[in-house]
């Protein structure tokens, strides 16, 4: 079976996603927009990848908005599903509790 990430992306790819309503909320906290990380999943750079997670395999990937500030973005599968792809949620990350690739947490 293809990694959690290869999955996503060809679910994204193939339109077949849904955002979550924690999601949606996230992103307007955050002026983030929808078609902005959808658009880019496919060039997003995996921080995490939790195959196992009790609602369905999900992966953390980092990408950046249209200014080029640094963006978080949950994505999974329902458990039990091979569709839809869920972007859970997304945020801008702290500095204070990641390094300054953003790719690891910071101790």
């Amino acid at each position: 079976m293809a990694d959690v990430w290869t999955r996503i992306q060809r679910l994204v790819v193939s339109h077949a996603v849904r955002v979550s309503d924690h999601g949606y909320q996230e992103l307007s906290d955050d002026g983030l927009f929808v078609h902005e990380l959808v658009g880019g999943a496919v060039d997003a750079v995996v921080v995490e990848e939790c195959p196992d997670f009790a609602k369905g395999p999900c992966v953390l990937v980092l990408r950046r908005d249209l200014e080029g500030g640094p963006v978080h973005v949950v994505w999974g599968i329902p458990r039990g599903h091979e569709s839809p792809a869920v972007l859970v949620t997304a945020y801008r990350p702290d500095p204070t509790r990641w390094t300054s690739d953003w790719l690891r947490r910071s101790r």
